[in-house]
């Protein structure tokens, strides 16, 4: 790439997945003239203290302007934004943009999506991949346009998805990724070579699935609807953050746990359990079978049985299973 000082950049992101792409846009000498993020976080119990993002945060150690609208309509910020001449904006893990802000410089915008596109358009992308039991992902860069993570596609590379891998060992390996991308897109928008193919071209007859906002609802198990392999792949899909849960009886009380590791152990040939006969039903709740094994604690489930390893009851510590198992009789789980 050129060290030129000509081809102005603003970065736009705010987690810390966004900060590998914005370190190595800056190593490879490029001239980010702004960074927009979301406005500081209140935290605390009294919300009274205010947390910057992580590219806030690094962009200020590297002394680049920062710049956090509240709306991004707001003619105040417009006309900031408008100062910097961007002649080329990169959004990595920001949030959406309206036209009026990714139309502004005349090379485009262009953003970074951690899936294989037009697979995965939304909020979740990696925590989908693996929940829905995929074997590969991967990340596409790609030209904003009006609707949402369906503009022309620049760049592409897939990453398989270890049996073992949960939401934080992709998120890792496509942040690094993923930084390499973004770099090797700006060589190809600098040079004037890059080529982007409408997302039309990338279609199979496989059936598109979405990666919609995840919230605490959806991180329930709800073990009636699951084999032994898909509860294992919801569990590592939302691990660590923000974690599948379900409710169980621990010490003759009702409580949440939460669930971050578990591991399956295959059916040895014995008939498993179908969803009708795991263990009744107690009034609406759809109650698994579950069964104590020395220090583990399985649940039974069609294919097997899956072996919840590290969990966190509501208001204690995340432990192993065994250091849990030693305080507490789980007695019932649903």
């Amino acid at each position: 790439m050129s060290n030129s000082k000509s081809f102005r950049i603003i970065f736009m992101g705010t987690p810390d997945f966004a900060v590998q792409s914005l370190r190595r846009l800056l190593e490879e000498g490029c001239n980010v003239v702004g960074v927009v993020t979301m406005p500081d976080k209140a935290i605390g119990r009294h919300h009274d203290v205010l947390q910057a993002s992580p590219v806030k945060k690094f962009a200020q150690e590297k002394g680049i302007p920062v710049l956090q609208p509240e709306k991004l309509r707001d003619e105040a910020f417009l006309s900031e934004l408008r100062a910097l001449k961007p002649d080329l904006q990169i959004v990595v893990a920001f949030r959406m943009l309206p036209q009026v802000v990714w139309s502004l410089p005349p090379m485009g915008t262009f953003n970074l999506h951690a899936a294989l596109l037009p697979q995965y358009r939304g909020a979740a992308p990696i925590n989908w991949a693996i929940i829905n039991g995929d074997t590969e992902t991967g990340i596409t860069t790609f030209f904003l346009d009006e609707q949402i993570d369906t503009g022309r596609i620049i760049l592409q590379e897939r990453t398989p998805i270890a049996i073992d891998d949960c939401a934080e060992d992709v998120h890792d390996k496509l942040m690094m990724q993923g930084a390499e991308l973004v770099v090797k897109t700006v060589r190809l928008i600098e040079s004037g070579q890059a080529k982007a193919t409408d997302q039309s071209q990338f279609m199979t007859d496989e059936p598109l699935r979405p990666a919609p906002k995840i919230f605490k609802e959806t991180c329930q198990i709800k073990w009636k609807e699951h084999t032994m392999k898909s509860a294992y792949d919801f569990i590592r899909g939302l691990s660590p953050y923000p974690a599948a849960w379900t409710q169980v009886i621990a010490n003759g009380k009702e409580t949440e746990m939460k669930v971050f590791k578990a591991s399956l152990v295959p059916s040895d040939g014995k008939a498993s359990p179908v969803p009708s006969e795991r263990g009744g039903n107690d009034g609406d709740k759809a109650v698994a079978l579950l069964e104590r094994v020395g220090d583990k604690l399985l649940v039974a489930l069609p294919g097997g049985f899956l072996s919840l390893d590290e969990v966190q009851l509501a208001g204690k510590k995340r432990m192993p299973i065994a250091d849990l198992l030693r305080g507490t009789n789980i007695s019932n789980i649903y």
